[in-house]
């Protein structure tokens, strides 16, 4: 069945930088575009970046342009959100999620994973 799986999230200090890996299986990985959203306690989910499928076209939202970078390896079936500089106002759960239509910073995304926790603080 269709799974997706973050991991890489944890503890990180002002500053500090982290990477969020998102293993996809189940489906046809590089048919599909991925997603990255954001859900910090009592707000809604945020669509922070997506990747096409073959990664020629990226999409950032304005709170993490700059600092976030997104990326995946077909050959792995496995996507990935570089995060830099990374303030309070970056902790959340961090999601992945695929579609097989170009979605940008849409969050309706067919396929989610479970979620990772990233805690930004000193």
């Amino acid at each position: 069945q269709v799974q997706l799986v973050e991991s890489g999230g944890g503890l990180v200090q002002p500053g500090g930088s982290l990477t969020l890996s998102c293993a996809a299986s189940g489906f046809t990985f590089y048919y599909y575009d991925i997603g990255w959203f954001r859900q910090a306690p009592g707000k809604e989910r945020e669509a922070i970046s997506s990747i096409s499928s073959t990664g020629g076209s990226t999409y950032y939202s304005d709170s993490v342009k700059g600092r976030f970078t997104i990326s995946r390896d077909n050959a792995k079936n496995t996507a990935y959100l570089r995060m830099n500089s990374l303030e309070p106002e970056d902790t959340a759960v961090y999601y992945c999620a695929a579609d097989p239509l170009p979605k940008g910073l849409s969050t309706e995304f067919d396929y989610w994973g479970q979620g990772t926790q990233v805690i930004v603080s000193s």
